[in-house]
């Protein structure tokens, strides 16, 4: 603890009252990005934030952006690089999105892995490997993201993905 050599009772309440200060501001810190590291690995976490991919997906392949935006949680965000997009609220979709996707070719995606790599019990984490194909099922383009899956008002949904 600082203790002040020079001025007596003053002082040294003032550094007592600092250095508190500076501990509580600490233990905050510390227990905010420690929230869920020591819970042991939940399976069920798991399979409902997989579930949730797995929905988003389907809806995907279906080209229903509504059916899409039901997995997803608001605000969304995406990130490109350094660059943020961030969606406030559902249908944000450009409206030439899947036209513009099936001029490339593209006829349906497929997870090629999904890994969990950080777990908690309202926040999953994947390193999500995923490939668009054409209608003869060969591979047009292949892309590893990562995705952060939520646990918000009991339900789950892709709360960031990561390109």
């Amino acid at each position: 603890m600082l203790r002040v050599e020079y001025g007596g009772d003053i002082e040294n309440e003032y550094a007592d009252r600092v250095h508190k200060q500076r501990d509580s501001t600490m233990d905050d810190f510390i227990r905010f990005v420690s929230a869920g590291t020591n819970e042991p690995r939940v399976d069920a976490q798991i399979a409902a934030a997989s579930a949730c991919l797995e929905r988003f997906t389907d809806r995907f392949n279906a080209c229903d952006s509504a059916g899409m935006d039901a997995e997803l949680h608001f605000p969304h965000v995406m990130l490109s690089g350094a660059e943020k997009l961030e969606w406030k609220v559902p249908g944000q979709h450009p409206g030439n999105f899947f036209d513009a996707l099936k001029a490339t070719g593209w006829s349906h995606t497929r997870y090629e892995s999904r890994e969990s790599v950080l777990v908690s019990q309202d926040k999953v984490h994947f390193v999500v490997v995923y490939s668009r194909r054409n209608a003869q099922d060969e591979i047009l383009s292949t892309h590893r993201n990562l995705w952060i899956v939520t646990l918000r008002d009991g339900r789950w949904g892709i709360a960031l993905r990561s390109y």
